[in-house]
């Protein structure tokens, strides 16, 4: 896709200049030119098209692009629809299906091309005015002032630019060029296992549940349904390259059919390692996520591994997040280091968690070799109410999904506020009238009289009773009208 029209001017200026035309970067740029913010998005490449992207799209992403009112165009795109991704054990079984109540309660999660998907998300994006794109534009340098930083440089194909921003927002991925420039390590927690990808086309004789993770003791397969093919996977322990690539081809193919033989009739088409792409999974994360004038989000701030398929479900929550907080002070010109520090405080726990749970899902153990079995805790967890919380951090990437927060739901929430607000006060009213009895009357009558007349039961009631708190000021005068009437 190309950029609109490119600007010439030496410097430009902006609200916010994003780094990185991914799942992150392009959510949080609508996002923002939604609320009439200024943005520049950073794309070093002249289009979206990558091999072996993440293109797993979960229900908290949906759900955003169904609040977006773009979910006619989202499932127009070519998509698979993907509810059950079993175990297949060495054995030949296979894990249950889900149940009738579970795909009852959870929705679908889509396997979308992701340079389709951000091709529409840009689309969308460019009918703001405060919108714009530069493909092709490869980060050179922060720039910086006595607050912190202050802008970007950059060079693209018709020369070099600079930037000046309110904010810069790192979106760049795991290898972020931001997140270098600005001097802020990653601390990586490691990761047991590299991955070989590569394609196969199906057959109408493909199993019903031919999707999922094969466990072997030589090595994972895992196999996910692609609109245009099987993409397939070969986990092998970290360190162990060199030693595949040396072994050839021939090995890679029958180890793959060694886990699932059905594609047999058809790994032959797997000729030479030029149709192999290889992913050397790490994972990690940054201590802060912000420093004055810049904000780390999606990989840029925390690696994550390819187990779960949750990249791109993290990066969208992530923006999410982003754009309701520091887009308003963007608007006003009154963003704060705070509003930056409250995007890492809203999106660090759930990342967390789900780092963690990535580390027990992983199908090697910390030596390095496969596992035969999911891991105890991930099989205690099946079918259990404990189940619920993976199924969230996967599914919604935390225990909720994030929801834009716009002017138009501002102000319904005003009135939320104020019609809560007005029923409560109304009801504290109310029961402080109920509650004001004449406790003296109570003694004497043995039944409420209230102060307020109009509250008052219509025997008690001034001028209706046969006698009253007026005329009666004692238990014994009671007894003694009684008597006397």
């Amino acid at each position: 896709m190309n950029s609109p029209t490119s600007t010439h001017e030496a410097i430009q200026t902006v609200d916010c200049c994003i780094a990185g035309g991914g799942p992150a970067g392009v959510v949080l740029g609508l996002l923002l030119a939604r609320q009439g913010v200024d943005v520049l998005l950073l794309e070093a490449h002249q289009n979206f098209d990558r091999e072996f992207r993440g293109d797993t799209v979960h229900p908290s992403t949906v759900n955003l692009i169904e609040q977006l009112g773009l979910l006619d165009k989202l499932l127009a795109l070519p998509h698979v629809a993907m509810l059950d991704y079993p175990f297949h054990y060495p054995d030949g079984s296979i894990s249950p299906p889900p149940t009738k109540r579970d795909r009852a309660r959870l929705s679908s999660s889509y396997m979308i091309p992701q340079h389709l998907l951000l091709e529409m998300l840009v689309r969308e994006a460019q009918r703001y005015p405060t919108f714009r794109l530069a493909t092709g534009a490869r980060v050179d340098d922060l720039l910086r002032d006595a607050r912190g930083v202050c802008g970007i440089r950059y060079t693209a194909a018709d020369g070099p630019h600079e930037v000046r921003a309110s904010l810069v927002v790192g979106a760049d991925g795991r290898f972020s060029k931001v997140r270098q420039l600005a001097g802020v390590p990653l601390r990586g927690r490691g990761a047991p296992m590299d991955v070989l990808w590569f394609r196969l086309p199906k057959a109408a004789s493909d199993p019903e549940r031919a999707a999922g993770v094969y466990l072997g003791t030589d090595g994972v397969v895992v196999i996910m349904d692609r609109p245009d093919g099987w993409q397939v996977g070969y986990a092998f322990a970290k360190g162990a390259y060199q030693r595949l690539r040396d072994a050839g081809p021939e090995a890679l193919r029958r180890s793959v059919v060694d886990h699932a033989g059905w594609l047999a009739d058809r790994i032959e088409l797997l000729r030479e390692w030029r149709q192999v792409s290889l992913l050397s999974v790490d994972a990690g994360r940054v201590e802060r996520w912000y420093a004055p004038g810049l904000l780390l989000i999606g990989d840029a701030a925390h690696v994550m591994s390819p187990v779960g398929g949750v990249g791109i479900n993290y990066a969208v929550q992530d923006a999410v997040v982003a754009a309701n907080i520091i887009g308003p002070g963007l608007l006003q010109g009154t963003l704060r280091t705070a509003d930056l520090a409250a995007v890492q405080c809203r999106r660090e726990l759930p990342t967390r968690l789900m780092q963690a749970l990535q580390q027990r899902m992983t199908p090697f153990s910390a030596a390095g070799q496969p596992r035969q079995r999911p891991p105890l805790l991930i099989r205690l967890a099946m079918g259990s109410p404990l189940a619920a919380l993976p199924r969230r951090l996967i599914a919604f990437g935390g225990w909720r999904p994030e929801r834009v927060r716009d002017l138009q739901s501002k102000r319904r929430g005003r009135l939320r506020r104020f019609a809560v607000q007005l029923a409560v006060s109304t009801a504290k009213c109310v029961w402080s009238a109920l509650g004001q009895v004449d406790t003296r009357a109570f003694a004497v009558f043995g039944l409420p009289v209230y102060t307020h007349e109009l509250l008052r039961p219509r025997h008690l009631r001034a001028g209706e009773a046969s006698y009253s708190e007026r005329d009666v000021k004692s238990p014994s005068d009671k007894q003694a009208a009684v008597d006397g009437g």
